[in-house]
């Protein structure tokens, strides 16, 4: 049985688990150790490392046929200081890994004015988090070239489930942008995120980039309304870029300060890909119905 590492073991992967489970042999890099039982409890293997500490990443080398790679960048700098050391313990390998799967961000793009942006479009970092990414999506390109490991990058929007909804942003009143001022986001049901990582390590193309998106792009504010709306709480105040520079923290208005409208039309004809929620308002729908049904 083909062995899989898993790298990065927050919610999104531990959806991907139940969907690889008994087709792969489920190896997981875990820093802290009081996970390792509800892991295994889970049908994977715990391995012992951490990723700002290169000197504990032995065990990974020739360990896995595939690799899902989800751990984010450290939260400074312009490098991703962790995928460099990840790709020098896995080169240490007699045996290379066939594939890697690189879960990314589409804030890679930068502000497109509220374009449409296909995979084409050039990366232009604004923020020191995108610029890490970046410097990720680069050092596993240029590997994977070198290697004739195929790298496959999903670049993920905002994700959302019922459990990753903006409901505290709500209750506390952080406000919105008004409409003529607002910006374009893009969402990915988590669900689909994950069956998504499925699809790349079936179909994925080497050194290839897909939007892993769903098929609505909407207005930030709108998104609060609706998610608002849905679960009874009062919209959010509306005010303009002026107040909203002076009022909400620099790091919430960076992302007002992007906006694009992403295409997946690569990631449905190359990966063969069927979203189950294809808006946001078809996945709260799906959780309310959950929640109803509980």
């Amino acid at each position: 049985m083909r062995r899989l590492l898993i790298i990065g073991c927050g919610d999104v992967a531990m959806r991907v688990v139940p969907l690889l489970r008994g087709r792969y042999v489920l190896y997981a890099l875990l820093r802290e150790r009081e996970r390792f039982a509800a892991l295994r409890a889970l049908g994977l293997k715990p391995v012992w490392g951490d990723l700002d500490r290169p000197d504990t990443l032995a065990a990974l080398a020739g360990l896995a046929h595939d690799v899902v790679h989800f751990a984010p960048p450290p939260s400074g700098g312009l490098h991703d200081t962790r995928t460099a050391h990840l790709i020098a313990a896995l080169a240490k390998g007699k045996s290379l890994p066939q594939q890697l799967v690189y879960i990314s961000t589409s804030g890679v793009y930068g502000d497109c004015g509220g374009a449409v942006v296909d995979e084409t479009r050039p990366v232009r970092p604004q923020t020191e988090r995108a610029h890490r990414r970046v410097d990720a999506e680069r050092r596993l390109r240029h590997w994977g070239a070198r290697s004739g490991v195929r790298v496959t990058i999903l670049r993920a929007p905002g994700i959302y489930a019922a459990n990753r909804l903006p409901l505290d942003r709500l209750e506390r009143g952080t406000p919105a942008l008004n409409a003529e001022d607002d910006s374009y986001v893009n969402h990915v049901h988590a669900d689909d995120l994950a069956r998504m990582v499925v699809a790349a390590l079936r179909h994925g193309h080497a050194n290839r980039s897909y939007n892993a998106v769903d098929d609505v792009p909407q207005r930030m504010g709108d998104y609060f309304d609706l998610v608002a709306d849905e679960y009874g709480l009062p919209r959010p105040k509306r005010i303009d870029r002026a107040e909203a520079r002076r009022t909400i923290s620099p790091q919430l208005y960076s992302f007002m300060n992007e906006s694009r409208r992403l295409s997946n039309h690569r990631i449905k004809r190359e990966l063969k890909f069927a979203l189950r929620y294809p808006s946001v308002r078809d996945g709260i729908a799906a959780a309310r119905a959950n929640l109803r049904d509980a």
